[in-house]
């Protein structure tokens, strides 16, 4: 029986996070900032770091970077847009793989315009649409749409806080677009649930294997906070062992 293929994505925050996850043979990273807002886009100096890190591991396709200017909600201003639109242009000529995107209208649904522009501004890139498709109230008619606009996969918990409570939309959704589109499931993944989201017949699973550490400078008002997050190498290399058994069952 030939095996299929299911991959792994580590969203990470840094030059060390970027390491670790080549290090347990993650496909890709989502390289981003802020996880603890729910990502921005990361520093111009980390890109640059993390492709030259890829390049080194002959991973060429391995860095794929979050672009959102703000946190919040996902419908943005025209001067957001052009934030993003450049940001983009920066990551492709820093040599990024793929970008990961998402816009919407006050309405709730995928805002195609806008969309539209920042497919054009990756320019050949992949792009993938991350969980803003889990604020949409069809997320099938959402996914068609993304497959006109040219997105190369989607990024979703099926519409729940965790993955795993959505694994009957995910399901669908998989069964909607079969292969025209990657369904990715993503947000509160943990390490037990990998083998029942590949089961549920999606693509990948993506999770940020963070822990949250100890920051040791000095305290005070005008001092940043007392933790920060890191990537865990033991959650990683867990994640992935999981993603190869479920490979190898499949």
């Amino acid at each position: 029986m030939t095996s299929r293929a299911r991959s792994l994505e580590i969203a990470v925050q840094d030059l060390e996070g970027v390491r670790t996850a080549l290090a347990v043979g993650a496909n890709r990273i989502e390289l981003c900032g802020a996880l603890g807002v729910g990502g921005l886009t990361p520093s111009i100096g980390v890109i640059e770091q993390a492709v030259a890190a890829a390049l080194d591991a002959a991973a060429p396709s391995f860095v794929h970077v979050l672009v959102r200017p703000r946190p919040g909600g996902f419908v943005y201003s025209t001067d957001e847009v052009a934030t993003t639109v450049r940001d983009i242009r920066a990551v492709r000529a820093a040599g990024g793989a793929g970008v990961v995107i998402g816009a919407l209208t006050a309405s709730g649904d995928v805002d195609r315009a806008v969309t539209a522009e920042l497919v054009a501004a990756a320019d050949g890139m992949q792009v993938t649409f991350h969980r803003a498709i889990d604020a949409v109230d069809s997320p099938l008619e959402t996914a068609d749409a993304l497959i006109e606009l040219g997105l190369t996969r989607v990024l979703t918990s099926g519409g729940a806080a965790r993955s795993i409570d959505g694994v009957d939309t995910l399901r669908a959704l998989k069964a909607h677009v079969g292969d025209r589109l990657q369904i990715m499931a993503g947000g509160g993944v943990r390490v037990g649930d990998i083998g029942a989201l590949f089961a549920a017949g999606i693509d990948a699973v993506h999770l940020s294997a963070k822990v949250t550490v100890d920051d040791p400078s000095p305290s005070g008002p005008g001092g940043g906070a007392q933790s920060y997050d890191r990537t865990d190498a033991g959650v990683a290399a867990e994640a992935a062992a999981a993603v190869l058994a479920a490979t190898l069952e499949a």
